[in-house]
């Protein structure tokens, strides 16, 4: 396996709502990775004690490199990720990564989505769609919806992804320092499609690493209808506000 020098350039964004099934074992395989990532928990106050054990972790074998972020509530996936954009972009990590808990976003990948973007690349993701349709475990329904989610993102928008919604992305810092991230409105899901959108908007280098999604084991998910009605009218809104927007570097 190719060796990385282990420079903290890299910081490893995961929100948390009721993780203490997935959280250590998730932060033990990416500090296991031959780069040297750290990793930021945005903890919305799981009642189930996932903060308890992050903290735990951060003191007893991973301090310096394991941090968390602890909010009042359940405040939502987007405002999850803007916090964590913030604060790597304060704390001057050069790569700043998306992912999720419940190993549906294989860690290993992290690793190409990190060459993609040494490469060329200002935004990778993690795509699902980008060879075929690599998901396992969903039911065929599912499947389906999230195949055409993007299908009708790409017609309204007019981006080339193929992977509209993925949330396993890495992004440079100078791309998330140009991107007016207080002005990102979507909060569920949709905060994907407007985040890749606005940064395709911006003229950046958007590439697609193929990945095979896999289904969380344990824990819950946190899909539900009125996300995918929110991403449904909210990027028809997105799009007509970007005919009065100006995207300048």
């Amino acid at each position: 396996m190719k060796r990385y020098t282990a420079v903290s350039d890299s910081l490893v964004i995961i929100p948390t709502y009721n993780e203490k099934d997935n959280i250590e074992a998730i932060i033990e395989v990416v500090f296991a990775l031959p780069k040297e990532f750290h990793i930021l928990i945005i903890e919305d106050n799981s009642p189930d004690g996932t903060a308890e054990i992050v903290k735990r972790l951060m003191t007893e074998k991973y301090p310096g490199k394991l941090h968390i972020l602890e909010r009042k509530g359940k405040l939502g996936l987007g405002t999850a990720y803007l916090t964590g954009f913030k604060w790597g972009i304060d704390k001057k990590y050069d790569y700043i990564f998306e992912m999720d808990a419940d190993f549906s976003h294989p860690p290993e990948k992290l690793l190409a989505l990190y060459d993609a973007c040494k490469n060329g690349a200002d935004l990778a993701i993690g795509s699902r769609y980008k060879s075929g349709v690599n998901v396992v475990n969903w039911p065929m329904g599912r499947v389906l919806m999230s195949y055409f989610a993007s299908v009708y993102v790409r017609f309204i928008t007019g981006m080339k992804i193929m992977d509209t919604t993925a949330g396993f992305k890495c992004y440079k810092r100078a791309t998330l320092e140009t991107l007016p991230l207080d002005k990102i409105k979507l909060k569920g899901y949709a905060f994907q499609i407007e985040m890749k959108f606005t940064t395709w908007k911006y003229g950046f280098n958007i590439s697609e690493v193929p990945i095979v999604f896999t289904e969380r084991q344990k824990g819950t998910s946190k899909m539900s209808g009125g996300i995918f009605t929110e991403a449904v009218w909210g990027v028809i809104k997105m799009k007509i506000a970007s005919w009065f927007k100006k995207y300048e570097r």
